[in-house]
């Protein structure tokens, strides 16, 4: 058994045979502006990655997509030849245009090839994890998944993917999906105020899959907001610890990937989401999903 740090919040989780840290790292912001281009800072992006093992974490989140390739190869540059212990999960599904947005990319040669992408870009032989990110910008989108998704699979028996995710999606397609092939991860958007999963997370950790929520610490209104603070400051920390805090809290197959471009901030939330919650605490944090 691969050792796991202790000492990170939340412990540790198993994607399929795969143990890691549930406080991970989303590897996204460390692209240019808008996850375009290469970062401003190089060595500055190269230091958080290395700083992010070097805390223990073992569950870091790209995609090909970010830059595009710019963050994987920044992953590549600090972290090869990596560590035994490191899974590096990333995504296919979308691309990029010039504009910066993201269209999607979820015909089967597209998933093919943003595979082989990913590969090539990270400098490895097989994924740990894929997710087939799903719907658009504005949020999950009901629509056929089996021809994208079965790519995926046969790639997996060509063993060029460990495990298999999903992303962006309706509990139905997520039910779709596991239809289809088993799965390890569901990864959508959640948050405090961002409540739409409650029973979908509880459905999948009743089974031993994991939830990775994306955003979050985002999605507030000031009312919201004030909530959030005030039960910070009694407890004498910060928002972002205590939103970190109840996540972890909220199911043990939740796992965390903040992202960050910064080594002081990366060791901040480690140091801070190990914040314990009391039943008054947790009960106050749970109105902010009914505002």
């Amino acid at each position: 058994m691969t050792n796991i740090s202790t000492t990170l919040p939340g412990g540790a989780w198993t994607l399929g045979d795969l143990p890691v840290t549930r406080f991970g790292y989303g590897a996204m912001q460390l692209a240019g502006p808008g996850v375009l281009g290469p970062p401003a800072d190089h060595d500055g992006a190269l230091a958080v990655l290395r700083e992010a093992v070097d805390l223990g974490i073992t569950h870091i989140d790209t995609s090909d997509a970010y830059g595009p390739r710019d963050t994987n190869e920044l992953i590549r540059e600090a972290l090869q030849p990596y560590p035994d212990s490191l899974h590096v999960v990333t995504k296919v599904g979308a691309t990029r245009d010039a504009q910066g947005g993201w269209p999607t990319a979820r015909r089967p040669e597209d998933v093919r090839r943003q595979v082989h992408d990913n590969l090539e870009s990270l400098g490895i032989d097989a994924l740990s994890v894929v997710n087939l990110r799903l719907g658009n910008a504005t949020g999950p989108v009901q629509e056929p998944i089996a021809d994208s998704f079965g790519v995926l699979v046969d790639l997996q028996r060509e063993g060029l993917i460990r495990h298999l995710g999903i992303s962006n999606a309706t509990p139905e397609q997520v039910r779709e999906a596991r239809s289809i092939a088993p799965i390890v991860s569901v990864q959508n958007m959640y948050n405090l105020a961002v409540r739409a999963d409650d029973a979908l997370i509880d459905e999948l950790a009743g089974d031993g899959i994991a939830y990775v929520p994306f955003f979050p610490l985002g999605g507030f209104t000031p009312l919201q907001s004030s909530t959030l603070s005030t039960v910070a400051r009694r407890l004498e920390t910060t928002p972002t610890a205590v939103a970190l805090s109840w996540l972890l809290q909220r199911s043990p197959n939740i796992l965390l990937i903040p992202g960050t471009k910064s080594v002081a901030h990366l060791r901040e939330n480690v140091a801070r989401a190990n914040l314990p919650l009391s039943a008054a605490d947790l009960g106050e944090l749970d109105q902010i999903g009914a505002v």
